[in-house]
């Protein structure tokens, strides 16, 4: 069969009778399907930038712009954009697809998510203004039902952890998570609604974007990059990632302290004997693959802003184009006598967890601090030590986060009792009294830093040096839900958003962040969800039965809900970040009514109908 190779009008994809082709099928690779794999071609495009915008930034938006001329070491040279060619037929083994019948176009409303069986595996099968869309049904980030989800204009959010993805690509527009849901074929005929499907897709349940490489690495000085990365985490990985998926085809290198590559850092408290190619973000290969180089056990002990130089511990230097910095956190320590035993821990990388639970066995473990850490690492030894004792300042854990009444619950999950004024005996002592920013390095730099050591950015994640941008744990920036006011929030998820917006506007596209904050902590088997920020709370509505560990918090100052959180409740917190990310303020006097009613209560709050 022959082929055409003209691009799709803008704005005709995925109309409810079918592509701008006029085919049957609701798909964004229909295009394709009548090409045979040997007609698919790849254009190379050259573009010189006029004389007057030579002196503009370096880097700009190459995947969805037209290519730069890029300056590498001071020597202008034009770069190549290797368009991504026009994929063949998606399913180009017969044997992997499959094609089921799954409703009747009237058992869906709008608005309504069902999952569906196609007999090798599972969908979400959506309609939304009257639309069918299919996309993977679990969670790529740790395998949630997203059913169990929340749908609100145009995407699902996750019920446990708060990840949002786009209902007509799959692909993720909020974090934590990495991947992108896997999108099905959509078609309706004689009033049943068809999903044709790769098998293969409906078992991983997951879809990598589409990257760029780096076009010739054999041309670098081993000693500079376009873009560096100081940190390995997730701000520093989802930065690197979003850069090659916008087309980005220069140099990236990720520098760690750490001897792996990019993990889950969570896991090293919920689950400690995980090891670090359990809980890896990427494979090797995945790096090998995308050009991401990550120079491990590397640690970066100035800045020089002028000459746009990083000089490493041991005296290497490598100088940059564009710097982010992404840290994170540094453990805080004891001050008392006898820290520097061997068997007093910080829980910084996999072999310290491993090694806390491999002594802790059987014996006796002391936790300092009744931090997120320090609890979810009691947690995790509870049934493993012979003893485990808490050691906390406050008599509630989590008061100032939670608030009292929650706080006291969380006691409840185990009969753990905070002692203080009494010696305890520790064969294994685990520090968890909180972490200060790392960035020791940068105070003689210049990048503005606060009293407190963290790296102040604006809604861009830039600096006050220009090309110098910070995400993390280790930055304060303007958060759109409290008026822009400047905060430090140090969850999974906001590490990953960080990286993503700096990315973009490292290629100038003027994002701003808007994304509501969401954590999870989750001991003896429970988990609390937490949306939004609630620093400064004046009360607390409690909605559920706190001594059943089934209840829903709202935090308020003074009229306005600031913050959620709930335990085995879903999707409650979902549901209100989706409220809050949409910009509509939840009033106290709402909550208040809902509580009074209970599930009879008015909660038009949470559709939008509200005030």
């Amino acid at each position: 069969m022959g082929g055409c190779f003209s691009k799709p009008k803008p704005g005709m994809l995925h109309t409810a009778g079918g592509c701008w082709r006029g085919c049957r099928w609701l798909c964004d690779l229909c295009l394709a399907l009548s090409l045979s794999p040997a007609l698919v071609v790849e254009v190379k495009i050259e573009v010189v930038i006029p004389e007057k915008e030579r002196n503009k930034e370096e880097m700009s938006p190459n995947g969805k712009a037209s290519p730069l001329i890029y300056k590498v070491n001071g020597t202008t040279r034009h770069y190549h954009l290797e368009e991504h060619p026009i994929a063949g037929n998606p399913y180009h083994n017969p044997k992997d697809v499959v094609e089921a019948s799954v409703c009747h176009v009237k058992d869906l409303e709008n608005g309504q998510m069902r999952e569906v069986d196609l007999g090798c595996g599972k969908a979400l099968l959506i309609k939304d203004n009257g639309e069918f869309h299919a996309v993977g049904h679990k969670c790529p980030h740790y395998g949630a039902p997203l059913v169990k989800g929340v749908l609100s204009k145009g995407r699902v959010r996750c019920p446990w952890h708060g990840a949002c993805f786009n209902i007509g690509t799959g692909d993720i527009e909020d974090f934590p998570g990495l991947d992108s849901l896997p999108r099905f074929q959509v078609k309706i005929e004689k009033e049943k609604v068809y999903i044709r499907a790769s098998k293969q897709a409906l078992q991983t349940q997951r879809r990598t974007k589409m990257m760029a490489k780096c076009i010739s690495l054999s041309n670098y000085n081993l000693s500079s990059t376009n873009v560096l990365i100081i940190g390995a985490g997730a701000a520093g990985l989802v930065c690197a990632e979003t850069l090659r998926q916008e087309g980005f085809s220069d140099r990236i290198v990720m520098c760690t302290m750490d001897r792996h590559l990019p993990y889950d850092r969570p896991k090293l408290s919920k689950s400690m004997d995980s090891h670090p190619e359990q809980i890896a973000l990427r494979s090797k290969e995945f790096f090998c693959t995308y050009d991401i180089e990550v120079l491990t056990e590397m640690q970066v002990a100035a800045v020089d802003i002028k000459s746009k130089i990083a000089v490493f511990k041991d005296g290497f230097k490598m100088e940059y184009n564009k710097l982010l910095i992404a840290t994170g956190n540094m453990p805080k320590t004891l001050s008392c006598k006898g820290k520097e035993m061997e068997n007093v821990f910080n829980i910084r990388t996999p072999e310290d967890a491993n090694r806390v639970v491999k002594l802790a066995t059987s014996k006796n473990v002391v936790i300092v601090g009744a931090s997120f850490l320090g609890m979810e690492v009691a947690a995790y030894l509870a049934e493993r030590a012979h003893s485990v004792s808490l050691v906390e300042l406050e008599h509630v854990p989590f008061k100032k986060f939670f608030g009292e009444r929650v706080g006291r619950a969380v006691m409840k999950l185990k009969e753990v009792v905070l002692k203080s004024g009494k010696v305890l005996r520790a064969d294994v002592c685990v520090v968890g009294v909180g972490a200060v920013p790392a960035t020791a390095f940068l105070k003689q730099s210049g990048i503005n830093i606060d009293s407190k050591g963290f790296v102040v950015v604006n809604k861009m994640m830039q600096t006050n040096i220009p090309g110098v941008f910070a995400a993390g744990d280790a930055v304060t920036f303007p958060l759109a839900l409290r008026n822009n006011k400047k905060v430090n929030v140090p969850h999974w998820q906001m590490a990953h958003m960080h990286g993503r917006i700096a990315a973009l506007n490292m290629l100038a596209h003027g994002t701003e962040i808007s994304t509501v904050p969401y954590l999870w902590t989750a001991m003896f088997g429970k988990s609390i969800r937490y949306a939004g920020h609630g620093e400064g709370f004046d009360d607390v509505v409690i909605q559920g039965d706190l001594d059943e560990l089934k209840f829903v918090a709202f935090y308020t100052k003074s009229d306005e809900v600031v913050a959620v959180a709930s335990m085995n409740y879903d999707p409650i917190v979902s549901k209100v970040a989706e409220v809050l990310t949409a910009g509509r303020t939840i009033r106290k006097r709402d909550v208040e009514l809902f509580v009074r009613h209970g599930k009879t209560g008015d909660m038009s709050w949470l559709t939008g109908k509200g005030s």
